[in-house]
C-alpha cells in the first residue's frame, strides 16, 4: 500500500526530521514537500544527504488551495502559521499538525500516542503534542492516572538541545551565544503550558492550578531531558509498577529503575521514564528522556499518521537510537 505523503514546513528541523522518516517508511510515499525560502529548491540542494528517488523533487511554495492528490499532510510551522492555512486543505487529506495551532481545539485529536492511541485511530485532524508535553507527559501520566501524586502541586524544570528553538531562530540561538551556556526562557508563561496543564487535569480530574513550568537551552543539539517534582506518599516501587502497568504493550515507552540521559534517545521516537520517590518526604520526581525532533515532533507525528492510515503505529518507527 502506498500512501501519498506530503510535508509543509520541510526544511525546517521538524520538517527535515519528517521527511527523513517519511524517506524510509514502507508506505509512505513523499510526493509533495512545501517551504517558504526554500521554494524553488530540489530537496537534493536542501538535504545532500536524501535518497536518490527524492533528489529531483522540487520544494513548493506553500499553498493549501494547490496541492496533489495527498492522503496525509505533515505541517510543520510555526505557532502561530498554521491555523488559516490548514482550514483551506481539503477534508479528505488527512493533517498532523506538528507546529502549535491545533492542540486542544475543537475538531482536532491530542496527538499524545502512547497514551490516547484508541482517541487517534481513524482521525481526519491530529495535533501533535508540543516537545516538552512529550517528555513530561508522558513520564506523568501513570501517576496521574492512578491518583499516586497531587496535580496542583507539579513543578517541571526541563533542558532542551538548541535544535528546539527551529531554524528560524534568530542568533542569540547561534553556537557562540549557546556553546557553553545554559539559558532559562519561556518564565511562568510558555507556549506549552496550556496543553501542559489541561492533559494533568484530564488525566487526574483534578486542578493544575499550581503548576510550574520553566525550560532551559543546553548546548547539545538535540534531546530533552524533564525532571518533575510532585506530592504524593508513594514508594519508587509503586511508581515503577504504575508506569509498567500504564505502558504495558506500549512499545516506544521505555521504564527505567535508573535516570534515563538524553543520548539514550537520540535519533528514535523513544520516550525514556523513571522516577525516585521518598514517602517520608511526601515527595516523587518523576523523569522523562525524548529526543525534541523525535518523539518531541516528528517521530509522534509518524506514529500519530500510522495511526490514523490504519498502519500498525511502529512501521517506520523502530530504528535504534543513535550512540555515541
Amino acid at each position: 500500500m502506498s500512501i501519498r505523503v506530503g510535508i509543509v514546513g520541510i526544511s525546517g528541523f521538524g520538517g527535515g526530521e519528517a521527511m527523513r522518516l517519511v524517506a524510509s517508511h514502507p508506505s509512505f510515499e513523499l510526493v509533495y514537500a512545501a517551504g517558504e525560502g526554500s521554494a524553488g529548491s530540489r530537496l537534493v540542494d536542501r538535504f545532500p544527504g536524501v535518497p536518490a528517488r527524492l533528489a529531483e523533487l522540487v520544494i513548493e511554495k506553500w499553498d493549501p488551495e494547490a496541492l496533489p492528490k495527498l492522503d496525509v499532510l505533515f505541517a510543520s510551522l510555526p505557532t502561530g502559521a498554521s491555523a488559516a492555512a490548514l482550514a483551506r486543505v481539503p477534508r479528505d487529506v488527512k493533517i498532523v499538525d506538528i507546529g502549535g495551532d491545533h492542540r486542544y481545539v475543537a475538531g482536532w485529536a491530542y496527538g499524545l500516542a502512547d497514551v490516547w492511541p484508541a482517541e487517534i485511530e481513524g482521525q481526519t485532524r491530529v495535533a501533535n503534542p508540543g516537545c516538552f508535553p512529550a517528555a513530561t507527559l508522558t513520564a506523568l501520566a501513570p501517576l496521574l492516572a492512578e491518583r499516586l501524586i497531587e496535580p496542583g502541586n507539579i513543578v517541571i524544570d526541563v533542558k532542551t538541545g538548541i535544535s528546539g528553538a527551529g531554524r528560524g531562530g534568530d542568533s542569540k540561538f547561534g553556537y557562540a551565544e549557546s556553546n557553553e551556556n545554559l539559558v532559562p526562557y519561556g518564565l511562568l508563561q510558555h507556549v506549552h503550558m496550556p496543553e501542559i496543564a489541561t492533559t494533568i487535569e484530564r488525566l487526574s480530574g483534578g486542578s493544575a492550578a499550581g503548576l510550574v513550568f520553566t525550560p532551559h537551552l543546553v548546548p547539545m543539539t538535540r534531546g530533552i531531558l524533564a525532571t518533575i517534582y510532585c506530592r504524593g506518599r508513594v514508594t519508587t516501587e509503586q511508581c515503577l509498577d504504575a508506569a509498567r502497568s500504564f505502558y504495558a504493550g506500549r512499545a516506544f515507552v521505555r521504564v527505567t529503575d535508573r535516570p534515563p540521559q538524553t543520548k539514550w534517545a537520540t535519533g528514535s521516537n523513544l520516550a525514556f521514564i523513571s522516577y525516585a520517590a521518598d514517602p517520608a518526604r511526601n515527595l516523587v520526581i518523576a523523569m522523562g528522556v525524548v529526543d525534541n525532533l523525535g518523539k518531541g515532533a516528528a517521530g509522534q507525528a509518524v506514529q500519530n499518521a500510522n495511526l490514523i492510515c490504519g498502519l500498525p503505529e511502529t512501521v517506520g518507527l523502530e530504528g535504534t537510537p543513535v550512540w555515541p
